[in-house]
């Protein structure tokens, strides 16, 4: 048993989803404490066991008997790596949150070089596998094509969404929640929080152990997800924004439809009884309506997602002679039930 106390608060929080991993999590682990020691910092591993059918939590298990600065997470069963991660970034300590895949196709050894690239002054520094040892037909060239639709969508052009291996200052990841497959667009949150980005050269080996969990149905949702993040960027404090152009587009065809009808009816003698283009602006009248209605219920769905849960629609870098929010919070929370003086 390492002699560090679990009660201090770690540097660096390691965050890995694990699923059948049982051959690699020993090689890994070693990896990750030869990487991480010379560092001189003080740190932590979240392992987190997303379902595993095989011995991999039985791994984990003796890893924590052994090191107190793993941690162990079990899921009841698989819920994806999305939500592994979710859970490692929720339960993270650390300043520094780095997630990195258990199958050691990354190498733990580029970790120093991320935390190096990070003190530079960036928020985000993700790896890319730039020499990826991975199929090229079924993988690659989906990741290529992925990526390149992700970053025109987002407007944060990384080579590879998808690498795991990122370096993360801790208020980037704390207020994210993730959903489906959106751990990959990691880098687009971060990015709306303002967050200053960078990518890093890292090191890519074939996978020794295990089979992979990637597969082609996997792009599909990955696109599904990428409509969810791109509409959140763009209107997610604002709905009624986006359903207020269709709105207005529906309304500008009813009011055609219906002029062309009434101008037919008035200078042609052509009754409306015989007019299509009036039941088509009819339509449109209708369909503008419910656009416009959809708008105000998607309104006020999230002022109350906001500020039933007091969620920021901005983010802070630093403060100057001011208290951080949660120290004022606190501030003023103590002063509410400080007794009133006697007499």
């Amino acid at each position: 048993m390492t002699a560090t106390s679990t009660n201090s608060i770690p540097e660096l929080s390691i965050v890995v989803p694990v699923y059948n991993e049982e051959e690699s999590v020993p090689h890994l682990h070693e990896a990750l404490v030869a990487a991480l020691e010379p560092t001189g910092r003080s740190w932590e591993v979240l392992y987190v066991d997303d379902g595993s059918v095989d011995g991999s939590y039985a791994v984990l298990e003796q890893l924590a008997e052994s090191d107190e600065r793993v941690k162990v997470i079990q899921f009841r069963r698989n819920f994806g790596q999305t939500a592994a991660m979710a859970a490692g970034f929720e339960h993270a300590r650390g300043q520094v949150v780095l997630p990195i895949d258990a199958d050691l196709q990354n190498d733990p050894a580029d970790i120093p070089r991320l935390l190096a690239k990070l003190e530079e002054g960036y928020d985000v520094v993700a790896g890319w596998r730039e020499n990826r040892k991975d199929a090229a037909l079924t993988v690659n060239l989906p990741s290529r094509i992925g990526n390149s639709v992700i970053g025109r969508v987002t407007g944060v052009r990384l080579h590879d969404y998808g690498c795991t291996l990122k370096a993360f200052r801790r208020e980037i990841v704390e207020d994210i929640h993730l959903y489906g497959e959106m751990h990959r667009f990691l880098p687009a949150f971060a990015h709306q929080a303002g967050a200053r980005i960078a990518e890093l050269p890292v090191t890519h080996y074939p996978r020794r152990w295990g089979s992979s969990k990637y597969n082609l149905s996997k792009t599909f949702r990955v696109l599904l997800d990428l409509l969810t993040v791109h509409f959140l960027a763009a209107y997610g404090t604002k709905p009624l924004y986006f359903f207020g152009r269709f709105a207005f587009l529906a309304a500008g065809l009813a009011t055609a439809a219906i002029t062309w009808t009434a101008v037919q009816k008035l200078f042609f003698g052509v009754f409306v009884k015989d007019q299509p283009m009036f039941l088509i602006g009819i339509f449109f009248a209708i369909a503008g309506l419910q656009f416009l209605l959809f708008g105000v219920l998607a309104e006020l769905n999230m002022r109350t997602y906001y500020e039933s849960q007091r969620k920021p629609i901005y983010f802070v870098r630093n403060w100057l002679n001011l208290a951080a929010p949660s120290t004022a919070r606190e501030d003023a929370r103590a002063r509410s039930v400080t007794p009133p003086p006697e007499g």
